[in-house]
């Protein structure tokens, strides 16, 4: 018994518009992540800081930079499927 794909994959139109959403949010992503190894590479005490309650700088950020990537992966996805459908609705 072989197990073939349940749906039939046709030429997706959106690529390009995926293709450059993805571009500008990695970019994004890489700026603020650079941001965080510039103060811990030239600034290494500063990332020792306290700034909300008890926590410090690199905590803080840390979790920052983990939280962004999830919800910019959540905007991704909600972005990528508008393009899809606006852009594959005839294929």
């Amino acid at each position: 018994m072989l197990h073939e794909p349940a749906v039939e994959l046709g030429k997706d139109h959106s690529i390009p518009q995926k293709t450059k959403l993805g571009i500008i949010m990695f970019l994004v992503y890489l700026i603020i992540y650079a941001g965080f190894v510039f103060i811990g590479t030239i600034y290494p005490k500063a990332l020792g800081a306290k700034v909300i309650g008890a926590q410090n700088l690199a905590f803080i950020y840390g979790m920052g930079l983990i939280l962004l990537a999830a919800v910019m992966g959540l905007v991704y996805n909600y972005f990528c499927t508008k393009f899809e459908n606006k852009w594959n609705k005839g294929a």
